[in-house]
């Protein structure tokens, strides 16, 4: 996938007037990233740049979503594979996909865009590339569906989920505002992320119980429900654009959930 990209990105250079390496620069410039933003778009600085590049996976990293997957490694250390996928995929590709849309000149499609640069084999890239995104995610959907629904089986939790967004992606309203649609999503779960890495990391250093709700039979963390929660409400009107708000939103989630969750457990085992 990786080097069909990079080869439907280099073939359309021609066509923006790049016949050498020296050319390369200029048209860059001129024609690919020239800084005049879209109508309807906001304009991207360094400082967007900088954060999307941080929270542009925020639900997989922050979210702490790759670890219904990454448990499961037999090694620590294989969680830095995913740093291959970031700067392949979210780098190189994005740089390609820069030179395909400006070669397109207004057509935005990725089917279409794809098979311009590489033909079949770039139209077959796309589709690969879009289930080999999604496939974790519907896996991940299909865990936590079936913790909350035991009695369902996890290929028909999984079949379902992947029928409802595979119905979604065929609607371009959704699918050309993937970048504010990803930020929103990432912004849903980056509370939880936050809840799991105080109850983990911070908690033993405060002395609290980890896992409160399994060592209490609860079937509701409440802290970790009203950190969600107001960590959202808040984040919602916070006056910055919503590639931003993911890392304030961490900090504000962190808070509430450990400040709660003392107050409950010293209650709690203070009772007992």
């Amino acid at each position: 996938m990786f080097l069909v990209f990079v080869a439907a990105g280099l073939a359309v250079l021609p066509q923006l007037g790049c016949n050498s390496i020296g050319d390369f620069w200029r048209v860059a410039n001129e024609k690919i990233w020239t800084g005049v933003p879209l109508e309807g778009q906001s304009k991207f600085t360094f400082w967007h740049i900088m954060f999307f590049a941080w929270f542009c996976n925020m639900a997989m990293h922050i979210g702490m979503a790759d670890l219904s997957i990454l448990r499961y490694a037999r090694k620590w250390y294989y969680g830095f594979a995913s740093a291959f996928g970031m700067f392949l995929g979210h780098y190189v590709a994005w740089v390609c996909s820069g030179i395909l849309c400006a070669a397109a000149a207004g057509s935005v499609a990725p089917g279409p865009i794809a098979y311009m640069g590489a033909g079949a084999a770039g139209a077959i890239c796309v589709v690969v590339a879009g289930w080999t995104t999604a496939n974790p995610t519907l896996y991940r959907a299909g865990l936590a569906l079936q913790v909350a629904t035991p009695d369902w089986k996890r290929w028909k939790v999984t079949l379902g989920a992947g029928l409802v967004t595979t119905l979604a992606a065929c609607f371009p309203a959704l699918v050309m505002k993937l970048l504010d649609f990803v930020a929103l999503y990432g912004l849903i779960l980056m509370p939880m992320g936050a809840v799991i890495f105080a109850d983990y990391w911070i908690f033993p250093r405060l002395g609290l119980r980890r896992y409160y709700a399994e060592v209490t039979g609860s079937m509701f963390n409440w802290p970790a429900g009203v950190a969600w929660i107001v960590t959202l409400v808040v984040a919602l009107f916070l006056p910055m654009e919503i590639f931003f708000k993911g890392l304030p939103g961490w900090f504000i989630a962190i808070f509430l959930y450990v400040l709660l969750s003392y107050v409950l457990q010293k209650k709690k085992f203070t009772e007992v």
